[in-house]
């Protein structure tokens, strides 16, 4: 029985912190600055700048058995291109890192994007993820949020 318990207790939290994470979605600044909206329901990321929305894009986030972080990040790092230490060395183009290794990045395996694939990083097209690089790297790290939910 206190297994079960537990199970229940664990959705509900699950539940509550996924509204969470869409309400902070709601709320997150979109009048100023750059804010890269991650709906991995939908597998889409829109940007919206200065409060426009300027793209949306399809996307590829954690498949079954990853994870990809909800909430609000500003860009820690920005690289051009960067090779993954834990996975085989794969190429990363225009990574946007936000939480440790997770990355906003290209990938070559555009048949995958629109629907979940990636070991928790948010991947784009190889153009759209350059496009985002360079907006940030224009405008800005800290007037940039990346919104996951």
């Amino acid at each position: 029985m206190p297994a079960l318990h537990l199970s229940a207790r664990f959705r509900w939290i699950a539940v509550a912190f996924t509204l969470f994470v869409a309400t902070l979605c709601q709320l997150a600044p979109a009048s100023a600055g750059i804010v890269a909206k991650v709906d991995i329901a939908r597998q889409r990321m829109t940007v919206i700048v200065d409060g426009n929305v300027e793209a949306v894009w399809a996307i590829s986030t954690a498949r079954r058995g990853y994870y990809t972080p909800r909430g609000i990040y500003r860009p820690k790092l920005l690289k051009r291109m960067h090779y993954s230490k834990k996975y085989d060395n794969s190429p990363m183009p225009y990574s946007v890192f936000f939480k440790g290794g997770y990355a906003v990045h290209g990938t070559y395996s555009i048949k995958q994007l629109g629907r979940a694939a990636s070991h928790g990083c948010i991947r784009l097209a190889p153009s759209h993820a350059a496009a985002l690089y360079q907006l940030i790297r224009h405008r800005g790290m800290s007037d940039t949020r990346v919104v996951i939910g």
